[in-house]
């Protein structure tokens, strides 16, 4: 009998479990863009922790194990921001990408927002070569809004939709 993967909200004791798998998933990104010093991979475990208490995090468990994980966060102007979408390599091509998307986005359009704040539209961004991640956005109706040349090697992509 097979284990069947579980997403969950994540909590601080998931942000060690999280971190260790962005350093791990950012491995391939870092080698993409000939650049180990991105963010995903100097971040500290307290950073990551204060984003998931200033935002909100998904998990995706195979048992016990996290196996992927989503971040994001509302904007005053009611973008929200989702960040480090990450799925351990040998669970890639399975659809969890897609499901923590789809999770992290029902959360936010569901979520009783202050009145100053709610979401109008979901915002992401990734390098122009990673091309698997260009194509699960676009498959999920994100569209290209802009691009930030961030040195030689690495422009950002901007994507985003309407919530």
């Amino acid at each position: 009998m097979g284990l069947s993967v579980t997403i969950s909200a994540a909590d601080a004791q998931d942000a060690e479990h999280i971190l260790k798998l962005q350093y791990l998933c950012y491995q391939s990104e870092a080698e993409l863009y000939g650049d180990w010093s991105i963010e995903p991979l100097t971040q500290s475990l307290d950073a990551l922790r204060a984003e998931l208490d200033e935002g909100y995090g998904l998990v995706a468990r195979l048992g016990n194990e996290v196996v992927a994980s989503v971040r994001a966060r509302l904007d005053e102007d009611g973008t929200v921001r989702i960040a480090k979408l990450i799925v351990h390599p040998r669970m890639q091509r399975h659809g969890l990408g897609g499901r923590l998307l789809d999770g992290i986005e029902r959360h936010f359009a569901a979520a009783t927002a202050p009145a100053t704040a709610s979401a109008k539209r979901f915002q992401l961004f990734t390098g122009h070569r990673s091309e698997g991640n260009l194509r699960l956005y676009r498959s999920k109706g994100y569209a290209q809004v802009g691009t930030r040349e961030l040195g030689p090697r690495l422009t950002l992509v901007t994507l985003e939709k309407a919530a």
